[in-house]
């Protein structure tokens, strides 16, 4: 995200870690995230309860061609690489998502059109392996397989889902400052190909762990966190804020619970640019 955007946000949200009384007060809009292990999502009935907004996992590692940015693309399906140069109108060559570079969640093609139809802002997000390969390698393969931004008002940019490592190394091995380098390589390339910084989706106690509380990406990475509570708790990192808190590891209609910092016009300039 650009700054001028991060800004914009910040001005119209305010402070992230405000008691629960003054989150109730501010404009807020619902949403929430999903993968594969939520096979069945009732997209219209939670558009209808009032969401407006879904990340939707895909999963990157390896792969190659990247979607240059300003290219227009049919908004039923997700933005990937390989439709570069093809009319609007033509079905990509993957509507997938990603986890390091060899895994494609299997339902995100089906997600992400449900989505649509039911007139959801979406994206893509992609959980990291950082001990799997590099930033860059795992970037390219989110792009290449639905993770890419186009600027249609509808998709939001791809998220970073940088946590626990699931076999049992919280930080995957790596030191903070190799955790910081890999971040980096991971949103530099995002950003060349799309023009668009990635959200980074973390907690407050992995980020302090694994990257040392690293301020690197708090100007341009807008910030969705995890905390399960009656309100975001401690911001890390030196963002301001969070853009978007996952407030609950369950929905009515599917997936987790998020909420947005702030209203439906700012969540339509996330997604714009």
């Amino acid at each position: 995200m650009q700054l001028s955007i991060l800004t914009s946000l910040f001005a119209l949200s305010l402070v992230s870690a405000a008691p629960t009384e003054d989150l109730e007060k501010r404009d807020t809009v619902k949403g929430f995230d999903i993968s594969h292990y939520q096979g069945t999502v009732d997209f219209k009935g939670a558009y209808n309860s009032g969401a407006r907004f879904v990340i939707i996992k895909v999963r990157a590692p390896f792969s190659s061609v990247l979607k240059p940015h300003g290219v227009s693309y049919n908004t039923t399906t997700p933005p990937t690489l390989r439709q570069e140069n093809q009319p609007t109108n033509h079905p990509p060559h993957s509507t997938q998502a990603t986890e390091g570079t060899t895994y494609i969640d299997p339902l995100f093609s089906s997600h992400y059109s449900g989505a649509t139809s039911a007139g959801l802002i979406r994206g893509g997000y992609h959980f990291a392996r950082p001990s799997s390969s590099s930033g860059a390698a795992q970037a390219t393969y989110f792009l290449a397989h639905g993770g890419g931004w186009s600027a249609d008002s509808i998709t939001l940019p791809g998220m970073l889902d940088i946590e626990y490592g699931p076999s049992g190394s919280t930080c995957y091995g790596l030191s903070a400052s190799a955790m910081v380098s890999w971040i980096a390589d991971f949103v530099a390339t995002y950003h060349a190909r799309t023009g668009r910084y990635p959200l980074i989706y973390s907690t407050n106690d992995w980020w302090r762990t694994c990257t040392g509380d690293s301020a690197r990406f708090s100007g341009t990475c807008p910030l969705v966190l995890a905390r399960y509570g009656s309100s975001p708790g401690t911001i890390p990192g030196g963002w301001p804020f969070q853009t978007i808190w996952q407030n609950a590891d369950s929905y009515t209609y599917g997936g987790d619970s998020d909420i947005f910092n702030g209203g439906l016009t700012q969540l339509k300039k996330l997604a714009t640019g």
